[in-house]
């Protein structure tokens, strides 16, 4: 029996580990574009002014947060030789409430699809 190069292994770890980046990502982005768009009802349609600044701190916090999803998509889709289509969907999906997440879901179904055969 002959041992795996040890590219194959270092390639294998950080491929993993740029998943699991993008799937943090793009649930800590989804979660927070999610509450967003909660407070803002509630502040807007119950008329609950007093929830101006927790509104406008959760808006920056997912602000910061796609940022950092858009150049995790990026880096996992150079890493993967995404079409830039695809890649600019895929950060798209940050901009919808829970679409974050069914986008998510769909790259790690086809990741694992493509990985078992």
């Amino acid at each position: 029996m002959t041992a795996a190069p040890s590219g194959a292994v270092i390639g294998a770890e950080q491929y993993a580990k740029a998943l699991l980046r993008y799937r943090v990502m793009a649930f800590a982005t989804g979660v927070m574009l999610l509450l967003g768009c909660i407070l803002l009802a509630l502040k807007d349609l119950v008329h609950l002014k007093h929830m101006e600044p927790e509104t406008g701190l959760v808006w920056l916090a997912h602000g910061w947060l796609f940022l950092v999803y858009v150049v995790v998509t990026f880096m996992l889709g150079l890493r993967l030789r995404w079409s830039p289509v695809r890649m600019v969907l895929i950060m798209a999906a940050g901009t919808i409430p829970t679409m974050s997440f069914v986008a998510e879901h769909v790259v790690v179904k086809r990741l694992t699809a493509d990985r078992s055969r």
